[in-house]
């Protein structure tokens, strides 16, 4: 199309856009409101998924928490209402029947999900009561902490019974000089009784995991010891493998539980438990829906703004009736008012998406600056796949190119003679 190169070309754009300012800026908005809503939304749909990406971050979202309860159905001799127990041999049950399973951390508690009260603490003088948990090293690759001072617990701590402690900012802020920072590793605090080595110190991010920064973590064998507990655990945190369906993990879990415990499969109240996999699915595929719909709306206004300039350019054509019919009588081929038409909807779809766009890119680097710091809202880096930008537009300057064929073919079809006539 030689048309684009020739200079007089865009002159005839340019003017016939600045004698009809107010009507150009109009048709403008709509096709630009269109790409802006379609950045701006599917930028801040991507933003809420970096946010709960980054709140979650640490934590195996294809894990499940389940915990012994009461049977409520009779069964092979036993009443219903018989308490039932987790215990440790379960874990290397469940890991033969069931290969899907990636790990199993047993975890015993008080003062926390258990419902029982925490337990007394001291250093110094000063007392507390803190919740306290029994834990294996692979505890932390379910939920991992974010420790600012130490490690965490090994399993050589576990194998030796030692009696070291993972405690969180709170009662480090409680019973250390936490404003002149004070190391607390290698210090004791005493913990029922009995004096604990504190080899770590940890964080919790605001809104996110189930542990709280009151928590103290000490190895589940001297929990063990200091409550003669026995074999019997609290509480299984059970990671899938990745790639494998949490809920049918969840089932099989289940069911060679009540096998092993002689308990009625149709028994719903046996085993408790709460499938975070599920849950994070439910939430992935909410913020995909969003994607989607954010797609759909964005790609709707856009739609409805390339038809609002198809209009605009055929109440233009008309106006600029006898205009054409002059250029066809000095030998304007019918192919060139059609291809200046098009090129006029394509300058007018173009610079609309674009300024658009620079809109919605705006608004995105101001959210993101807003919400840098807050960690406790579910928003991080909202962006836009570029991809899909230059698709939209793409799809837009077709749609410009379809939508103005109609005013184009109008003004092909503008006789010279009558052109002439008209007033």
């Amino acid at each position: 199309m030689n048309i684009i190169f020739k200079k007089d070309t865009w002159q005839e754009i340019y003017y016939s856009l600045r004698n009809n300012k107010l009507r150009t800026f109009l048709t403008m908005i709509g096709v630009g409101w269109g790409m802006f809503l379609y950045v701006s939304l599917l930028g801040a749909a991507k933003g809420m998924e970096n946010g709960f990406d980054k709140l979650f971050s640490g934590f195996a979202t294809n894990s499940i928490f389940l915990w012994a309860q009461n049977t409520a159905i009779p069964y092979d001799g036993f009443p219903k209402g018989r308490q039932l127990h987790l215990n440790l041999p379960d874990i290397q049950m469940l890991k033969n029947k069931i290969p899907e399973i990636d790990y199993i951390s047993p975890q015993n508690s008080r003062g926390s999900f258990t419902g029982t009260p925490g337990e007394s603490m001291s250093r110094n003088g000063k007392n507390a009561v803190y919740s306290l948990t029994g834990d294996y090293p692979v505890g932390n690759k379910i939920s991992e902490k974010k420790l600012i001072f130490g490690r965490y617990i090994n399993d050589a701590d576990v194998s030796g019974n030692k009696n070291v402690v993972v405690i969180g900012e709170e009662i480090y802020k409680n019973f250390f000089e936490s404003k002149k920072n004070e190391n607390p590793l290698g210090k004791s605090i005493n913990i029922k009784g009995i004096f604990f080595n504190v080899i770590g110190v940890f964080r919790v991010k605001k809104g996110g995991g189930f542990e709280n920064d009151r928590t103290a973590f000490i190895p589940l064998s001297t929990y063990t010891k200091m409550y003669n507990a026995g074999d019997q655990i609290d509480m299984f945190a059970i990671v899938s493998k990745p790639n494998v369906d949490v809920n049918q993990v969840e089932e099989k879990v289940k069911l060679a539980l009540k096998a092993r415990n002689k308990v009625s499969p149709e028994d719903t109240n046996a085993f408790g438990s709460f499938n975070l996999g599920k849950e994070f699915k439910k939430l992935t595929g909410f913020l995909t829906g969003m994607q989607l719909l954010t797609i759909i709306v964005g790609t709707l206004t856009i739609l409805a703004g390339v038809i609002a300039i198809s209009n605009i350019l055929l109440i233009t054509v008309k106006e600029r009736t006898k205009e054409i019919g002059i250029r066809r009588a000095l030998g304007a081929k019918p192919s060139e008012v059609r291809n200046q038409i098009l090129l006029e909807s394509v300058v007018i779809t173009l610079s609309s998406g674009l300024i658009g766009f620079i809109l919605g890119i705006f608004l995105l680097m101001t959210l993101n600056a807003l919400t840098q710091n807050q960690d406790s809202f579910p928003f991080y880096n909202p962006t836009v796949n570029y991809g899909n930008v230059f698709s939209a537009m793409s799809v837009m300057v077709i749609l410009g190119l379809i939508i103005g064929m109609i005013p184009a073919q109008r003004a092909v079809k503008i006789r010279p003679i009558e052109a002439l006539r008209t007033e």
